[in-house]
């Protein structure tokens, strides 16, 4: 048991960095309940058009941050050998990257907004009008790609800021974000004084102009304190990088994890796609267990990242056996906090549902989403905190297989197999192809006990 669980002041490290992420995360999924809920109070029509936008903007989000996090191997163990230069290179990388990323993502979603939306618009309607559907889905995402930009700002600069040990910063402006998107979002939604009622063009406002304030907040504080962190001196003079690091940075972190972060949320999509041909009233109830999923979601998510962190700047000190001994340790932390979160969240899935106003069918399925959730949350606690243990090591082709290679072999034929040609219920279906997940644990476990991801990628 010493191999797998350690001290509190071996777990205090890695919390430290974990925990403000988690208050933040926590604070925003919170806010994105909050937020269905209201645009749930419009119909079900509407907030089904706003759920399958945000499952499209989902492969724009996670583009970003795989290009920001395939760059942050590297920063986290500059951080660790204490080279500024190479932390200011690669966020100069970063930069660059994710305004390619942006230039790509509005094109595509400007002109080939209608298919996509469509695509998850098929099947029985029980009763639901798709034209609404549709409608609400247009009109959430023409405002919606104005904060794309400020979106991938703000995760370049905070991202750094955590690299490098500082996650008490965005955590403040990532709080400031959500009181301001809460606060427009009553406005604007329902017309609250002298605002008018714009239902869910009054939403895509709200979310838009609290991405800029939160930009904003961590951009100028990490400007405004360049003396003490050093590395943003001069960090716009030139968009200077070094030929060799821009080699090593896309051949390790952009180019793998990018690509894995783009296939992995289209394998998202594209399994939420095939649930949808069941009927509109099971992306209704997978937009409401995905939103309160996430919000528990956030604590192995969180802790993932300050693994990422810890284990990155261990192996950029040289400290090997160090990162050996403690990669065990942290998994094993991770799905533990799950078991433990999953059980509580399991116990209250009945109840979330009520507050939308919407059928008695889709709080059904909805319910049932977030219990079979809730039993797989260990697993998934488990390979989230292997994934990234992984990723710190600089082997992203590894994890590019383990993550998205695993969705696309396995996950979403199984999906589609199951949901397009047996007599199955979609609770079942579900669960299966969530229970494919175990496969991964295996591997995952066998991975990390070899030791492959030891490695030191900045000597």
């Amino acid at each position: 048991m010493g191999k797998l669980i350690g001290s509190w002041s071996f777990y205090k490290r890695t919390l430290m960095i974990a925990v403000p992420i988690m208050i933040q995360n926590l604070i925003t999924n919170f806010v994105a309940l909050i937020d269905n809920i209201m645009v749930g109070q419009i119909g079900t029509e509407q907030m089904t058009g706003v759920a399958v936008v945000n499952q499209i903007l989902f492969v724009f989000n996670l583009a970003v941050f795989g290009a920001v996090s395939g760059s942050g191997i590297f920063s986290a163990q500059f951080f660790g050998k204490g080279d500024r230069d190479g932390v200011r290179h690669t966020m100069r990388f970063k930069l660059i990257t994710v305004f390619f990323i942006c230039l790509v993502g509005i094109t595509v979603l400007v002109f080939g907004a209608d298919p996509l939306i469509n695509m998850y618009l098929k099947g029985e309607t029980a009763g639901l009008d798709v034209k609404i559907t549709y409608d609400s889905a247009i009109s959430y995402l023409e405002i919606m790609l104005i904060g794309l930009v400020p979106f991938a700002l703000e995760n370049v600069y905070s991202g750094t800021l955590r690299e490098g040990g500082i996650a008490t910063v965005p955590m403040y402006a990532g709080v400031v974000a959500v009181v301001t998107n809460t606060i427009l979002n009553a406005l604007l939604i329902f017309g609250i004084g002298p605002f008018p009622t714009l239902g869910v063009q009054g939403a895509a406002i709200a979310t838009v102009i609290s991405r800029f304030v939160q930009a904003a907040m961590v951009i100028v504080w990490t400007h405004w304190n360049r003396n003490k962190l050093i590395y943003p001196k001069s960090l716009y003079r030139s968009l200077f990088v070094p030929g060799e690091l821009v080699k090593k940075i896309s051949v390790k972190g952009l180019i793998p994890l990018t690509a894995n972060e783009c296939l992995w949320s289209l394998g998202i999509a594209a399994l939420a796609a095939c649930y949808s041909v069941r009927g509109i009233d099971v992306v209704a109830g997978q937009n409401i267990s995905s939103t309160v999923v996430n919000l528990f979601n956030v604590l192995f998510i969180a802790f993932g990242s300050g693994v990422s962190v810890v284990i990155g700047q261990m192996l950029g000190a040289n400290e090997l056996e160090k990162a050996k001994d403690a990669a065990p340790k942290l998994i094993t932390f991770s799905a533990l906090l799950c078991v433990v979160v999953g059980g509580v969240m399991a116990i209250f899935a009945p109840l979330f549902p009520l507050m939308y106003n919407t059928t008695e069918n889709v709080r059904s399925l909805a319910t049932a989403f977030i219990i079979i959730s809730a039993i797989w949350m260990p697993a998934h606690g488990m390979l989230h905190a292997t994934y990234f243990t992984l990723r710190s090591g600089g082997k992203t082709v590894i994890t590019f297989f383990f993550d998205c290679g695993f969705s696309w072999a396995v996950s979403v034929p199984l999906a589609y197999c199951l949901a397009s040609f047996t007599n199955l219920d979609i609770i079942t279906i579900y669960f299966i192809v969530q229970s494919a997940e175990l496969i991964k644990c295996v591997i995952g476990a066998v991975l990390i006990k070899k030791g492959v991801w030891l490695s030191n990628i900045v000597k």
